[in-house]
């Protein structure tokens, strides 16, 4: 199964930062930097300890599909996810920088900070 691309990165984009805000001020999850590509997403997302991080990226998926008006016969989303959990002696900012530097690899744009699909909603420091 291939990616599907995000038909409209705006609608996508919006779709993401209010589920993200819903999830801050609800239930006390947050999500740090974050780029939205094309046909896939990265983020970093941290919560308490009974945080379900595949119930909640399912949420996630849901929300932006129906934003964008994907159905069952049209998905929009692979099945599943890649997660991968930062341990003692990973650097946050240098992971972000690997994904933040996604847009320039793919030939979208010329410089990172050009890209606007991406953010930081909170502070996730790890030291």
């Amino acid at each position: 199964m291939r990616r599907q691309k995000i038909g409209d990165l705006d609608a996508a984009h919006h779709a993401f930062e209010s589920y993200v805000r819903r999830a801050r001020e609800d239930f006390g999850i947050a999500v740090g930097r974050y780029a939205i590509m094309p046909d896939h997403l990265h983020f970093f997302v941290c919560g308490n300890d009974d945080f379900n991080v595949a119930q909640w990226v399912n949420g996630l998926k849901r929300a932006i599909s129906v934003s964008l008006g994907a159905t069952k016969k049209r998905p929009l989303w692979q099945p599943g996810f890649f997660d991968h959990v930062l341990r003692n002696d990973e650097s946050y900012g240098e992971k972000f920088k690997y994904v933040r530097e996604n847009p320039v690899r793919a030939g979208l744009i010329q410089r990172a900070d050009d890209w606007p699909y991406q953010g930081e909603f909170a502070v996730i420091d790890r030291v």
